[in-house]
């Protein structure tokens, strides 16, 4: 079998690499590139343009991602798929996260509050030694991506959005407090997923919360249909303040966990199973009428879990107002929820963080990484149904 002769190709390439301003650089450039073109054919089963039987997608144009290398950052043009997403594996090898999780590490020694397991954590990403100068220089380009991402320009309107926070242990001078991460989650009208805001708490509030909204607000964000949350009375009151006309869902599982506290244990199980009836019903009336069954039998037996029910019934439908709209998702906090127990699973390995903005860097690299890899997949809401939704809400208002 033959075997074609690239080696005039090369010749020429190099020789065109010569007279960049720099070289090694512009030839890292077309590397990857080349790279990320056999890849995604090979993902494909068919190059770009080319009619093939076999082929698993098409290419659906390309997406910028920022690549940080030694040699200076690359501005990659990677190819986007109509299904399953494409994500170069250079750029899986060393994540923002990872070198922020290297940041955390190197940061807690040069704060004293080296242990055990921070340099064995060290040693698995290859820290052989810590200076001032390496943590300033890791830390001022992380800096930067992170405070892009949590001031960057938002849409005018997002169907739904979801509030939750994570809470980590951080060292504040002497003192190790646990530290809030308020994280809001929100869908564009496109049906596309993403990571709003990232705003550190030293205590939920309505003032903080508050502040939080305000800031989507200055960022371009005018309407939001439904805003997706716990009861937590002082996010609750400044959706209220924040976002007039705006629905509030009470997330439906958090509403479950607090009634069936007071259900005994061994009437637990058949108690939920009719509990979560309520919201499988098709619309607000009907779930309403199988609401109240439930309270008619229990009301004696479990006055005190009835009480709750009663009382937060109305706030834990709101979500069959939006009947177009995938009501598992928007019932319910879960989907955040998941981001945030991945996000759990790797700061375990960090423990006590060594100050609020390590805390902050890793957690916002995290979920920079979720948005954008959400940006190339699946849509979370079929845009369709979104737009099916608008005119039904238009019709009412």
């Amino acid at each position: 079998m033959a075997h074609k002769n690239h080696t005039p190709f090369l010749k020429k390439m190099l020789l065109e690499f010569m007279t960049e301003p720099d070289p090694l650089y512009a030839m890292l450039e077309w590397l990857t590139n080349e790279l990320m073109k056999l890849e995604a054919e090979n993902k494909v089963g068919a190059q770009k343009g080319e009619h093939c039987p076999t082929r698993t997608t098409h290419f659906s144009g390309t997406r910028v991602r920022r690549f940080d290398t030694r040699l200076g950052t690359i501005y990659l043009l990677v190819p986007k798929l109509r299904k399953g997403g494409y994500i170069p594996f250079f750029v899986t090898e060393r994540k923002r996260s990872e070198q922020a999780l290297l940041e955390v590490v190197q940061e807690a020694f040069i704060n004293g509050v080296s242990t055990r397991k921070m340099e064995r954590l060290a040693q698995s990403l290859g820290i052989e030694s810590l200076s001032a100068s390496q943590v300033s220089e890791i830390t001022k380009d992380l800096n930067n991506q992170v405070e892009w991402f949590r001031t960057r320009p938002l849409e005018k309107e997002y169907p739904v959005i979801w509030i939750d926070a994570l809470y980590e242990k951080v060292r504040c001078e002497k003192h190790v407090i646990s530290m809030a991460i308020a994280v809001v989650q929100g869908i564009t009208k496109e049906g596309n997923r993403e990571i709003l805001a990232v705003e550190p708490m030293f205590a939920e509030s309505e003032d903080t919360y508050t502040h939080l909204f305000e800031q989507l607000k200055r960022r371009g964000v005018e309407k939001v249909w439904l805003c997706v949350s716990d009861a937590h009375s002082g996010l609750k009151n400044a959706i209220q303040k924040c976002f007039l006309g705006s629905s509030w869902q009470r997330c439906k599982v958090h509403f479950m966990r607090n009634i069936l506290v007071h259900i005994p244990h061994k009437e637990k199980e058949s108690f939920a199973a009719k509990l979560k009836q309520i919201w499988n019903q098709p619309d607000q009336e009907c779930a309403k009428r199988y609401a109240l069954l439930i309270i008619q039998e229990y009301r004696d037996r479990f006055p005190q879990a009835i009480a709750l029910l009663e009382e937060g019934l109305e706030d834990s439908l709101q979500f069959l107002a939006f009947p177009h709209l995938d009501q598992r998702k928007i019932s319910s906090t879960n989907s955040l929820e998941r981001v945030h127990k991945e996000i759990r699973r790797r700061t375990r390995v960090v423990g006590i963080f060594p100050t609020t903005d390590s805390y902050l860097r890793l957690v916002a690299s995290y979920l920079i990484e979720y948005t954008e890899d959400w940006m190339s997949s699946k849509k979370y809401i079929s845009p369709e149904a979104i737009t099916k939704q608008q005119v039904e809400l238009l019709k009412i208002a």
